[in-house]
Formats: C-alpha cells, structure tokens, sequence
C-alpha cells in the first residue's frame, strides 16, 4: 500500500488512538465481519473506492451496510475509512484488517498497562501467535488442512484452535481470522503480519538510552522516573554505552528519539558552519 492509500490508513489509524485504551475484542471482530462482507463483494469495493463519489456519499453507502448491524464505535471506524480516498479497490480492505487488528492488539497492550514491565500482554500475544506457526510449519497434514478450498471455516477454526489451547482470546480471535478468512495469501503469513502489528505496539513500551559512558543506579533510576512521567506508563528501560557520543544521552521510545548528546549538538554546529 502506498501513496494515497498510504495516507489514508495513517489518518485512521492516528484517530483510532483514541479509540483504543478502551478497546474491546468485540469491536475487532465487529471489524473483521465488516471486512468479510467486504471481500465478499467486488462491486461494493468499487463502489467505496471510486474518485469520482463524495465522501459523504461513501459513508453513507457505509451506513446503508452496516447501520444498526455493528456498534456505533464500529461504523465510526468503518464510515471514515469509507470517506477517504484508496488508490487501489483491495486498499480500504487492507486498511479495514489492519485496523481490526490493531484494535485486537490493543486489547492485550491494555491488560499489560497493569504489569511491571508494560510488555506482560503484548509478548504472551507475540509468543501464541509464533507458536501457532511453528506447530502448523511442523505438519505438512496441518498445512494442507487450513489451505483446504473445500472445507468449511468452523472446521478450520476448529483444528487453529486445537493447535494453540491455551492461546490468549486476542490471539485466538487473529489465528481464527487468519485461517478463515487469509486474503488470498497462506494463515501463516497473515500471522506473521499480526505479529509484526504486535511487535511494532510493543516497541512503545521499550525505552533504549545510549549514554556515552556507564550510568549510576541513581542515574538510571531517575531517568526511568522521569520518561514514566512522560510518556504516562511503565516503561522498559534498556541502557547501553557508545563512547562516540562523547557526552550526554540518546533515548528512543518506538519511534521517537531524544538525542542530548554532545555528538548530536556539534553535528548541529557543523551545519550551521556549513
């Protein structure tokens, strides 16, 4: 995805925030239903995807979907993917799952904003979603089983769920989407996608400070303090040494970086200069 479809899913997902410290699993799969009927249908894909309508006039055929069928939360979500635009007609479908399942993700980052580290639900989902994988990469039989045209989705459900018993509902519910309903691609590289969902959440949690020479206890501790008081939540907080910054400390939280490091200031200076 990219360009215009790029853009749009960005915005999405940058209001979906919102959205999310209080997420439910029913509102993921509330999500994945929608997308189904979706899929099921070329026309209205078009229809959704075409240029030439309005916005409004796209979520309104949105409403006409799905209004009184979902939560109000849900068609939110769904009428304002319908609004923007999508360079492609399979787009706003891959938008629509990705969102579903980063709502599904943020069901467990939330149950691990109780825990110590920050990362207790995030890394049980990453850990059942990798074990999946591995036990049907193991079985050939397996493997054939959930790529079976002919056999029904509640069997499929059945058999992903006999492979993972005491999978997290998160990673129930994206094994279980995966099998039924993979896109076009195989249940295992859907997986791997919703892993690396999960695996990009998780690095909110993760704090990396790179110091140019070893900190204090004290100094690591108020640094901790002082980037939980920041970002609002307990972070992981991992510390090491690179001389090359000559002084001062470089931080990155996900994507973002503090950088207070002499290096970073002379760079600075030389540009300036330049």
């Amino acid at each position: 995805m990219a360009g215009i479809s790029s853009e749009s899913l960005t915005t999405v997902l940058s209001g979906l925030e919102a959205v999310l410290p209080q997420a439910s699993l029913s509102l993921a799969s509330e999500l994945f239903t929608v997308l189904g009927t979706m899929d099921s249908s070329a026309g209205l894909r078009r229809a959704l995807t075409d240029p030439s309508r309005q916005g409004s006039e796209k979520k309104a055929l949105m409403h006409s979907l799905v209004g009184g069928r979902v939560s109000p939360e849900a068609e939110a979500i769904v009428s304002q993917l319908a609004e923007l635009r999508w360079a492609a007609a399979r787009d706003i479908g891959d938008a629509l799952e990705t969102v579903a399942a980063t709502v599904a993700i943020a069901v467990a980052e939330n149950r691990s904003a109780s825990s110590a580290s920050g990362l207790t639900g995030l890394q049980q989902l990453e850990n059942d979603l990798f074990g999946f994988n591995q036990v049907v990469g193991a079985s050939h039989d397996v493997q054939r089983a959930l790529s079976e045209p002919q056999a029904g989705e509640e069997a499929k459900t059945v058999l992903a769920m006999a492979l993972v018993p005491s999978a997290g509902a998160e990673a129930r519910l994206l094994i279980s989407q995966a099998v039924t309903n993979p896109r076009g691609i195989k249940p295992t590289k859907l997986v791997d996608r919703f892993a690396a969902l999960a695996a990009a959440r998780k690095q909110r949690w993760i704090a990396t400070a790179t110091s140019s020479h070893p900190l204090t206890e004290n100094q690591v501790s108020r640094l901790q303090a002082g980037l939980n008081a920041l970002y609002g939540r307990e972070l992981q907080l991992n510390v090491s040494v690179d001389p090359e910054l000559i002084g001062g400390v470089r931080v990155r939280v996900g994507d973002e970086v503090v950088d207070a490091s002499v290096l970073t200031r002379l760079n600075e200076l030389r540009r300036q200069l330049a």
